[in-house]
């Protein structure tokens, strides 16, 4: 007779996960110097490192971002003080959030559709499917899959949330208008770069993509000698 033994648990072995300390944003600016040349001109010129990483709340994060999709800057934070207003000046915990009325997220300038959307955020959080210590301990590529199954965030939000909200050091935003305007004009291509050629140019850069991409996007309020 065959003798099975006892059955093996595969336990997930544990990922560390990296985040941009300010020793590790200066480690950045000195390994973009020594790998890319171009991109070093632009460090120049644009100065120290001014990226800035929020409270690494995942659900909060996610919140404001859905809140100023599609907004005016100065529209969106209108709306933003409105609505948390209706809670005490705070971004509202996903049981608040559920138990407010569509009517009064409407008068405080959410519109229909944001209003699905924030619901399904604060649907999710609160039944447990996303957890702010779960998103804050998975890989990169593991917070995009999860996030980006909540109705109106797609893979730009999904990255911002890792740069900014999280802090994650190699973050590269290959659908960030601002980040390919700049790539294409660093590097004199003709059109704006693909996703693909984003990855190749950006290949040396790793593992501190997302200083690179700060830079990208500060070099188009800055005058840069190409």
């Amino acid at each position: 007779m065959l003798r099975v033994g006892p059955r093996r648990r595969f336990l997930r072995k544990p990922v560390s996960i990296t985040r941009l300390t300010p020793a590790r944003k200066a480690a950045a600016v000195r390994h973009l110097r020594r790998a890319d040349a171009k991109l070093a001109r632009v460090i120049a010129a644009v100065g120290t490192c001014q990226l800035t990483v929020r409270d690494g709340n995942a659900y909060r994060s996610l919140f404001r971002a859905v809140l100023y999709q599609q907004l005016a800057g100065n529209a969106a934070a209108a709306i933003e003080r409105r609505v948390q207003a209706l809670f005490g000046g705070r971004v509202p915990a996903p049981a608040q959030l559920l138990a407010a009325s569509d009517e009064a997220l409407r008068a405080a300038g959410l519109s229909r559709q944001k209003t699905v959307y924030l619901r399904d955020l604060a649907a999710r959080f609160d039944s447990g499917a996303l957890s702010v210590r779960r998103l804050a301990a998975l890989p990169d590529a593991e917070v995009v899959a999860a996030v980006t199954t909540v109705k109106g965030i797609g893979e730009w939000t999904a990255h911002m949330l890792l740069l900014f909200g999280l802090g994650r050091p190699d973050v590269l935003p290959v659908g960030d208008y601002g980040v390919r305007k700049a790539a294409q004009q660093l590097y004199q291509l003709d059109d704006l770069p693909r996703p693909h050629t984003l990855e190749q140019i950006a290949a040396p850069w790793r593992p501190y993509r997302s200083v690179a991409s700060w830079y990208l996007w500060r070099m188009l309020d800055t005058e840069v000698l190409l």
